[in-house]
């Protein structure tokens, strides 16, 4: 039951940044981002991530490792000038 639990968890962890992520994609905008927040955000998930190496606890890899590269590419967007911001959502929206 605790890894069912722990599953369920991870799925509600992960798609949390997923509409973050493509909406960022879909518009480019990263103003209303704190930097700071997500530095500190993306340094959390990959000490959980070693945490979860170190206990191999697949719930904990398993939604840190994903959480840690949604952040870093938000992390990413944010850090990037607008025009190569733009390039690469258009890289990813193929309907843009």
């Amino acid at each position: 039951m605790a890894l069912i639990i722990g599953y369920l968890a991870s799925v509600c962890s992960m798609t949390s940044f997923v509409p973050q992520a493509w909406k960022i994609i879909k518009t480019g905008d990263t103003e209303a981002i704190s930097k700071r927040m997500y530095t500190v955000t993306v340094i959390g998930f990959a000490l959980w991530s070693a945490f979860g190496f170190l206990r191999m606890e697949w719930p904990i890899i398993l939604t840190n490792v994903v959480c840690f590269f949604l952040s870093g590419f938000i992390l990413t967007m944010k850090w990037l000038p607008r025009r190569k911001r733009e390039a690469v959502s258009a890289k990813l929206d193929p309907d843009k």
